[in-house]
């Protein structure tokens, strides 16, 4: 039996879905309004319709959402229960004018006060929840969000082992953390959703394709405080272990504004990434617009990636392959992550290969319009980049050379054009880099 109600009839959400589980298919449709609530658990063949002008806003209590198992910076653990959150649910669709609002504020408070701090242990209840979960938490790798303290914060949308889940035409805003987190989920279809996170929001990716496949991706207009379209597949042996890629990914028609990195891959490829296809997209302001990301430790192969007719203006770095991503290396991990000295190949060992790049114009480029810096012992092989046209920014719009990506220092680039360490088989516009 298929059933339609309003959420207007209910105390809340969950409420409404928990009420009415037994009808075989569900459709909530959420009416002009602001509506406040705790963290939503959804069911299978469930359609969620948020008219215009429909507001679902999250409480911001870190207390309020429980510890769940789930992957958290590409490692299994246990985390904070995500606002929204689907776990092994088939047949969801969230669709509408409506905005879903993660109420993050308060969240990048609390972050920004560790890093000013320079805290590395649980000090809130929260926290300490989540150690004693976690009991191997200190050994565990991490990117920018200080896994070391144990806040791990909710993303706004998690599926976890999920299949055929639409997101269409509504607004996710003020994420806590990673904005839409997709983990070993398939047949994801994102279409005309608009991303729209602070510019210093830290760690707000727009979205996370996380060991996921068969994702199309269309129409979204992202502006976040991190990546934008990114695609992960976990962090050293445990997600290698695991071993399931991200691949077959589709992007096309997208427009991407503040970011880190417009396209993004990385940097926990583990299980690796491969089959993506990226078409018809403007980047604006983006700081790299083409980002692919990883260093030793994380594992993996990167392959297959085909992007064709991008428009890019006022980026720091039009492309930006490299292998040097230095977020959060220990100090006692810098020397053999971070040397320029060739290092043992070994199962975590990345990799990137066999990438086409076509037909790019990119103006007002801020600092290098590309950097392209592969591992000595794995060098970034097989890259083909024709049609790229590209001028710089004027003078005073320029930033300094060390802006082209984060490398901790090691890597000193020294031009604004075509930047190339430890390359194979790279060409540019018909010019061979080796």
């Amino acid at each position: 039996m298929n059933k339609q109600v309003k959420l207007t009839d209910y105390d809340s959400l969950q409420q409404c879905i928990d009420v009415n589980n037994h009808a075989e298919r569900l459709e909530i449709v959420v009416p002009t309004g602001t509506y406040l609530t705790g963290p939503i658990d959804l069911r299978a063949n469930l359609t969620i319709t948020l008219e215009k002008g429909a507001v679902l806003k999250f409480k911001d209590d870190p207390n309020l959402y429980p510890p769940v198992w789930t992957r958290w910076e590409g490692i299994e653990c246990y985390a904070m229960h995500p606002l929204i959150f689907a776990q092994e649910k088939n047949n969801i669709t969230i669709q509408g004018e409506g905005v879903i609002d993660g109420a993050g504020q308060a969240w990048w408070d609390k972050f920004e006060q560790i890093k000013q701090e320079d805290r590395t242990t649980p000090r809130y209840a929260y926290e300490k929840r989540l150690a004693v979960l976690n009991p191997g938490y200190r050994e565990q790798t991490g990117g920018g969000g200080r896994r070391s303290t144990q806040f791990l914060r909710p993303p706004l949308l998690q599926i976890w082992k999920c299949q055929h889940f639409t997101l269409k035409g509504v607004t996710l805003r003020n994420s806590p953390w990673w904005t839409f987190h997709m983990v070993y989920s398939q047949d994801i279809r994102i279409e005309n959703v608009h991303f729209n996170n602070p510019a210093d929001a830290i760690n707000t990716d727009a979205m996370d394709i996380d060991s996921s496949k068969d994702v199309t991706v269309t129409g979204c207009l992202i502006n976040v405080g991190d990546d934008g379209v990114t695609l992960k597949s976990g962090s050293g042996p445990s997600a290698q272990a695991i071993g399931i890629p991200t691949e077959n990914v589709r992007v096309s028609h997208c427009r991407i504004l503040s970011s880190m990195g417009g396209i993004a891959i990385g940097s926990e490829t583990a299980a690796g990434v491969k089959n993506l296809t990226v078409n018809d997209c403007v980047f604006t302001g983006t700081q790299r617009a083409v980002r692919l990301k990883t260093r030793r430790g994380r594992g993996g192969t990167i392959q297959g990636i085909h992007l064709r007719n991008l428009k890019m203006d006022r980026c720091w770095c039009p492309v930006a392959l490299q292998m040097y991503f230095a977020s959060e290396v220990g100090v006692d991990e810098v020397n053999q992550i971070l040397s320029l000295e060739p290092q043992p190949v070994t199962a975590q060992t990345p990799h990137i290969q066999d990438v086409e790049i076509e037909k790019i114009e990119a103006t007002n480029v801020r600092c290098v319009a590309a950097f392209i810096v592969g591992l000595p012992e794995a060098k970034i092989k097989n890259v083909k980049i024709d049609d790229f046209k590209w001028q710089l920014a004027a003078a005073n719009d320029l930033l300094p050379l060390d802006e082209a990506e984060k490398t901790g220092g090691t890597i000193h680039v020294k031009q604004r054009g075509i930047n190339t360490i430890n390359v194979s088989n790279l060409y540019v516009n018909g010019h061979l880099f080796n």
